[in-house]
């Protein structure tokens, strides 16, 4: 294996500052993570963006619930990618599917569109594809530079064998980043199991609600937050393995 590369969903500026402290080689910004994630405030990525020296890839994303989007929320996306590109992201994620599971080529070329300059990773709305090996080609023709995915399984190492499977495919055209359930006891199994160069966590950890006062109820409860030393566990499990098997390469 020649490196590998861990990227952390951050749900806030301190978020994205404790994954880059538990040394994350990247960052994707969101926020709601309680929802698989929505795009952050424009504040959020313009703060994260000053004070991280780590790439960032900002997820575009308008609303919870599925990813069929329609003319107005992929307008909506459009502009969120423009101010991205405006404030220096390294990159941003997408994705939009049809109401038939198909990846909708037509506002996901539209946000390509925006995009120029901009690396860009197709998030796991590809876990609900109906045809993940045509999904697959369909994103390499959009021109993405990776597919992030537990492999249609409920984690990454369940959905082992389709991740390998879709590496295979790729040849090297995109990047096939493993992502669900990923932590340091068991990224080196999805490691070896895949081939993968690319991982996706969270990483995160519920942190007390701070009102001491308990008001009418139901606003409170804590929220979650990026955990530094999670972070750098998964880091430091992760360059071990990548350390043992130096002559492991991706699958031909």
């Amino acid at each position: 294996m020649n490196g590998a590369l861990l990227e952390i969903a951050a749900n806030s500026a301190a978020s994205a500052l404790a994954a880059q402290s538990g040394g994350a080689d990247r960052v994707e910004l969101c926020s709601a993570l309680e929802v698989g994630g929505l795009t952050p405030s424009h504040a959020t990525i313009a703060i994260a963006r000053q004070r991280l020296g780590i790439p960032i890839h900002v997820l575009i994303r308008p609303r919870a619930g599925d990813f069929v989007f329609d003319d107005l929320e992929c307008e909506v996306m459009q502009r969120d990618i423009e101010i991205c590109k405006s404030l220096g992201c390294a990159g941003v994620v997408i994705g939009v599917l049809d109401a038939d599971g198909c990846v909708d080529a037509t506002r996901c070329r539209a946000l390509m569109d925006a995009a120029p300059g901009l690396s860009v990773t197709f998030h796991r709305a590809f876990d609900f594809t109906r045809d993940p090996e045509r999904a697959l080609e369909n994103i390499i023709a959009l021109g993405c530079d990776r597919v992030l995915t537990s492999g249609q399984a409920d984690d990454a190492l369940t959905g082992a064998p389709l991740i390998r499977k879709l590496i295979e495919q790729a040849r090297e055209r995109i990047t096939i980043m493993p992502g669900g359930g990923i932590d340091a006891h068991n990224v080196a199994a999805i490691a070896r199991a895949t081939g993968a160069r690319e991982f996706h966590a969270s990483a995160k950890v519920r942190v007390a609600d701070r009102m001491q006062h308990a008001g009418i109820g139901g606003m409170g409860g804590g929220d979650w937050q990026t955990d530094a030393s999670g972070v750098r566990a998964r880091v430091d499990a992760l360059r071990a393995y990548a350390a043992s098997a130096p002559q492991t390469a991706r699958p031909a």
